[in-house]
Protein backbone atom coordinates (compact mmCIF):
# COMPACT_ATOMS: atom_id res chain seq x y z
CA UNK A 1 0.00 0.00 0.00
CA UNK A 2 1.21 3.25 -1.47
CA UNK A 3 1.34 5.96 1.87
CA UNK A 4 2.14 9.41 0.98
CA UNK A 5 2.67 12.67 3.64
CA UNK A 6 2.95 15.80 3.22
CA UNK A 7 4.48 18.38 5.66
CA UNK A 8 6.14 22.07 5.48
CA UNK A 9 3.06 24.01 5.00
CA UNK A 10 2.12 26.84 7.00
CA UNK A 11 2.14 31.12 7.37
CA UNK A 12 4.57 33.09 4.80
CA UNK A 13 4.26 35.88 3.90
CA UNK A 14 4.11 37.60 0.43
CA UNK A 15 7.59 37.18 -1.72
CA UNK A 16 8.29 34.17 0.96
CA UNK A 17 9.18 30.84 0.32
CA UNK A 18 8.44 27.57 1.71
CA UNK A 19 9.29 24.09 0.71
CA UNK A 20 6.81 21.09 1.10
CA UNK A 21 7.72 17.80 1.31
CA UNK A 22 6.40 14.80 0.44
CA UNK A 23 7.18 11.26 2.16
CA UNK A 24 6.53 8.27 -0.06
CA UNK A 25 6.33 4.60 1.11
CA UNK A 26 5.12 1.76 -0.22
CA UNK A 27 6.65 2.28 -3.55
CA UNK A 28 9.96 3.04 -5.39
CA UNK A 29 10.76 6.30 -6.24
CA UNK A 30 12.88 6.06 -9.06
CA UNK A 31 10.33 4.81 -10.52
CA UNK A 32 7.51 6.48 -9.74
CA UNK A 33 5.88 9.55 -11.40
CA UNK A 34 5.35 12.13 -8.49
CA UNK A 35 3.07 15.08 -9.14
CA UNK A 36 2.09 17.79 -6.44
CA UNK A 37 -1.40 19.48 -6.66
CA UNK A 38 -2.90 22.41 -4.67
CA UNK A 39 -6.39 23.34 -4.09
CA UNK A 40 -7.61 27.30 -3.58
CA UNK A 41 -10.54 28.34 -1.38
CA UNK A 42 -13.75 27.54 -4.13
CA UNK A 43 -11.58 26.16 -6.73
CA UNK A 44 -10.87 22.78 -8.29
CA UNK A 45 -7.69 20.40 -7.32
CA UNK A 46 -4.72 21.41 -9.81
CA UNK A 47 -1.90 19.92 -11.17
CA UNK A 48 1.31 22.64 -10.87
CA UNK A 49 4.26 20.05 -11.04
CA UNK A 50 5.79 16.78 -11.67
CA UNK A 51 8.76 14.91 -11.54
CA UNK A 52 8.52 11.95 -13.54
CA UNK A 53 11.53 8.72 -13.29
CA UNK A 54 13.67 9.93 -15.77
CA UNK A 55 13.99 13.36 -13.34
CA UNK A 56 11.89 15.34 -16.12
CA UNK A 57 9.99 17.88 -14.50
CA UNK A 58 6.71 19.89 -15.58
CA UNK A 59 5.65 23.10 -14.41
CA UNK A 60 1.88 25.17 -14.64
CA UNK A 61 2.35 28.30 -16.40
CA UNK A 62 1.51 30.19 -12.82
CA UNK A 63 4.47 28.60 -10.91
CA UNK A 64 7.11 28.20 -13.16
CA UNK A 65 10.28 30.36 -12.68
CA UNK A 66 9.09 30.66 -9.00
CA UNK A 67 8.80 26.39 -8.28
CA UNK A 68 10.89 23.69 -8.12
CA UNK A 69 10.73 20.15 -7.70
CA UNK A 70 13.27 17.69 -6.34
CA UNK A 71 13.73 13.88 -5.33
CA UNK A 72 15.25 12.15 -2.91
CA UNK A 73 15.54 8.39 -3.66
CA UNK A 74 17.48 7.77 -0.68
CA UNK A 75 14.94 9.14 1.75
CA UNK A 76 12.26 8.52 -0.71
CA UNK A 77 10.99 12.31 -0.88
CA UNK A 78 9.78 14.84 -3.26
CA UNK A 79 10.32 18.18 -2.63
CA UNK A 80 8.73 21.50 -3.62
CA UNK A 81 10.81 24.36 -3.07
CA UNK A 82 8.17 27.27 -3.22
CA UNK A 83 9.58 31.18 -3.63
CA UNK A 84 8.29 34.82 -4.55
CA UNK A 85 5.15 33.48 -2.97
CA UNK A 86 1.80 35.53 -3.29
CA UNK A 87 -1.75 35.32 -1.50
CA UNK A 88 -2.48 33.76 -5.27
CA UNK A 89 -0.49 30.56 -3.77
CA UNK A 90 -2.47 30.31 -0.87
CA UNK A 91 -3.64 26.48 -1.13
CA UNK A 92 -4.04 23.15 0.23
CA UNK A 93 -0.94 21.19 -1.61
CA UNK A 94 -1.34 17.78 -2.25
CA UNK A 95 1.14 14.84 -3.23
CA UNK A 96 0.00 12.32 -5.61
CA UNK A 97 1.02 9.57 -7.23
CA UNK A 98 -0.29 7.03 -9.92
CA UNK A 99 1.41 3.20 -9.00
CA UNK A 100 0.05 0.10 -10.34
CA UNK A 101 -2.63 1.48 -11.61
CA UNK A 102 -4.20 3.38 -8.57
CA UNK A 103 -4.14 6.81 -7.80
CA UNK A 104 -2.84 7.69 -4.34
CA UNK A 105 -3.07 11.02 -2.39
CA UNK A 106 -2.04 12.39 0.78
CA UNK A 107 -3.99 14.24 2.61
CA UNK A 108 -2.27 17.86 2.24
CA UNK A 109 -0.58 20.50 3.68
CA UNK A 110 -2.02 24.06 4.12
CA UNK A 111 0.05 26.92 2.83
CA UNK A 112 -1.36 30.06 3.59
CA UNK A 113 0.46 33.31 1.89
CA UNK A 114 -0.54 36.82 4.01
CA UNK A 115 0.89 39.40 5.23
Amino acid sequence: QVHLVESGGGLVQPGGSLRLTCAASGLVLRYATMNWYRQAPGKGRELIASTNNDGATEFVASVKGRFTVSRDGARSTVSLQMNNLSSEDTAVYYCNTHWRGRDFWGRGTQVTVSS
